[in-house]
């Protein structure tokens, strides 16, 4: 009985460990949890494709994913978050990240990120991408590629013994070769069984600078590029974010996880929806 105690005092020590730099490590078997959370997180988003058109309104899409959390038996993250009241973050055209759905009307040609995090057993799922209402502009459609790829190109830097410096280079570099910025004033942020933990997961950087990456750690990337300069600054509501010069701004968002030998990405769209362009 003794020894029996033994070995769970130690399991909890070992699936409790931290880095130096306050990064929680996870074990093996907590990448189902975040598997199943990321995977409803994604379908919601793969689910709601369908209801962004021109004449709808954020609010209306906000209803339904309040509806398919609740339908799958999940817990909206962000209701009741520091005062926030909506199952996603719905960000339009020139607003960066954290808008709030409401009764505006999208129009042909507008672009938004939609955001969501879901928490099944324990677990946060945290995922967002791009949509277009109607027909999708030329420009629009250059700033929502390069900001797809970079975020791919982040997850590719992604394996132990890399750094988070060379997620954010991987980025920035990738971005500003499109004379686009990289938007610095928000940036990823570690998650598993709590919504916002160490490390600050930055979309710029230095290769070789930040926290070493090692097997277990888990976190989002979720870069947000402008056509224009980087700055944002913070409407009225104290959430919406919007680009200073009112620049187009575009973001997507995985979740993912450090293997022993790369990464595992936990929001991967069931139905290959993750990039809006599947339309055409």
């Amino acid at each position: 009985m003794h020894h029996v105690r033994f070995l769970e005092r130690l399991l909890d020590k070992t699936r409790s460990r931290k880095t130096r730099d306050g990064i929680r490590i996870y074990e093996q078997a907590d990448f189902a949890g975040m598997h199943v959370a990321g995977a409803l997180a994604a379908r919601i988003l793969d689910d709601v494709a369908q209801h962004v058109f021109p004449g709808q309104t954020t609010e209306a899409i906000d209803r339904l994913i309040t509806h398919m959390v609740e339908e799958a038996g999940a817990t909206s993250a962000t209701i009741g978050y520091k005062g926030y009241q909506h199952a996603s973050c719905i960000s339009v055209n020139h607003v960066v990240c954290h808008g709030i759905p409401g009764p505006k009307v999208l129009k042909d040609g507008d672009i938004l990120n939609i955001d969501v995090t879901v928490i099944v057993d324990g677990w946060y799922g945290d995922t967002s991408r791009m949509y277009v209402a109607g027909k999708l502009p030329r420009k629009a459609e250059r700033l929502i590629q390069v900001t797809h790829d970079a975020l791919m190109l982040g997850i590719e830097a992604v394996k132990p013994g890399n750094t988070f410096g060379d997620i954010g280079h991987a980025i920035q570099t990738y971005v500003e070769a499109h004379r686009m910025s990289v938007v610095r004033d928000f940036c990823g942020h570690g998650l598993g069984q709590v919504f916002h933990a160490p490390p600050n997961v930055l979309h710029y950087g230095r290769p070789g600078t930040g926290a070493v990456l090692e097997e277990g750690m888990f976190f989002t990337i979720e870069p947000m590029v402008n056509l224009g300069r980087p700055e944002t600054k913070t409407l009225a509501d104290d959430w919406t974010a919007v680009t200073r010069d009112k620049s187009l701004s575009a973001q997507f968002e995985h979740s993912v996880g450090v293997t022993s030998d790369g990464v595992d990405i936990f929001t991967l769209s069931p139905a290959g929806l993750f990039h809006p362009t599947y339309q055409s």
